[in-house]
């Protein structure tokens, strides 16, 4: 499936539009890395379990929002944003969301 950030897929045309779509993702990390993470942010620098902790999110908030685009029939994804968020101090909210469409050659 082609997810892209753009309006347009090169070399296609999208034939039908068939609605929004997203995948969402909450995580938290574990104590232990939040005990961690807090050690580090007194050194300063990045906070590798943090980066680690959004990076995997992401991934599956996409792999959320391919899964729910083919159930929909679509071939590809456009204009695909992230939103992501805190809820409360622990959780990490990450949505990826689009424009599901379906394409043809141009």
């Amino acid at each position: 499936m082609i997810v892209t950030t753009t309006e347009n897929v090169a070399g296609y045309r999208a034939t039908e539009a068939l609605g929004q779509v997203f995948g969402v993702v909450v995580r938290s990390r574990g104590l232990g890395g939040n005990i961690v993470a807090g050690l580090r942010s007194l050194i300063g620098g990045e906070i590798k379990e943090y980066t680690s902790l959004v990076e995997d999110t992401r991934r599956q908030a996409i792999d959320r929002l391919v899964a729910n685009a083919r159930l929909m029939g679509a071939d590809a994804v456009v204009m695909m944003r992230f939103d992501s968020g805190s809820i409360g101090q622990t959780m990490n909210e990450v949505v990826a969301y689009g424009t599901a469409v379906k394409l043809a050659p141009q």
